[in-house]
C-alpha cells in the first residue's frame, strides 16, 4: 500500500481549501499528503429533483483514477451530497478502501445564515476528511461522541467531536497516529 493520500478538488472547489487539510492529515495520519489535479464534477452525479448530488459517483471517478492499493484517494467537493436512503451526507467512503469524498457545502456557518467563519469551517472540515479516511481504513463509526469516528447525524454532533482518534480507534489502524496528544 502507498504511503501518499491525494486530495482531489472536484468542479471548481477552491484550491487554498484544499489546500488546509494537508498539514491537519499528515499530522493524524503517517502519510504524504498531496493535492492532485481537480476533476469535473461526476456527469452522472446531479439529481435535479433533489437538488443534490450522488456521491456515490464521486467515488466511482476516485476509483478509475486510484486502482486498489495505489494509494487513497480524499475527493473534496463543494457540492450538496446525498446517498439515497439519506437526506444528505457530509462524505461517504469504501470501508475498507481507497477512496473517499466529503462535502463542503453543509459544513459552512453561511450555509445556515451565520456568519463567515473561517476557523469553524476548517475544523469541521478536517474532522471530516479524518473520518472518512479513516473508514478507508477499515474502521467503523465509534461509539464515543468525542472520537472523530463518531457518526454525525447533525452539524452539531461535527462540532461536538474531536478532530482525533479516540484510543480505541487508533488502535484500530497501523496508519493513525496515536501519541498521548492526540488520542482522546
Amino acid at each position: 500500500m502507498s504511503s501518499t493520500v491525494y486530495l482531489v478538488p472536484f468542479g471548481k472547489t477552491d484550491l487554498r481549501t484544499v489546500e488546509a487539510l494537508r498539514k491537519p492529515l499528515e499530522e493524524r495520519f503517517r502519510f504524504q499528503v498531496r493535492v492532485d489535479r481537480a476533476q469535473p464534477i461526476p456527469h452522472d452525479a446531479c439529481n435535479a429533483g433533489r437538488k443534490q448530488y450522488l456521491s456515490t459517483a464521486f467515488l466511482r471517478v476516485l476509483l478509475q483514477q486510484y486502482p486498489d492499493n495505489a494509494a487513497k484517494a480524499l475527493g473534496v467537493a463543494d457540492v450538496d451530497l446525498y446517498v439515497p436512503r439519506l437526506r444528505f451526507v457530509f462524505g461517504e467512503a469504501e470501508k475498507p478502501g481507497n477512496v473517499a469524498v466529503i462535502s463542503l457545502t453543509r459544513l459552512r456557518p453561511e450555509y445556515y445564515g451565520e456568519p463567515v467563519d473561517n476557523k469553524v469551517f476548517v475544523a469541521r472540515m478536517v474532522k471530516e476528511a479524518v473520518h472518512e479516511l479513516g473508514h478507508t481504513f477499515g474502521l467503523s463509526h465509534c461509539i464515543s461522541p468525542d472520537c472523530v469516528m463518531f457518526f454525525s447525524n447533525s452539524l452539531r454532533d461535527t462540532d461536538r467531536k474531536s478532530a482525533d482518534f479516540c484510543t480505541e480507534c487508533a488502535g484500530g489502524s497501523p496508519y493513525t497516529h496515536a501519541d498521548s496528544d492526540t488520542a482522546r
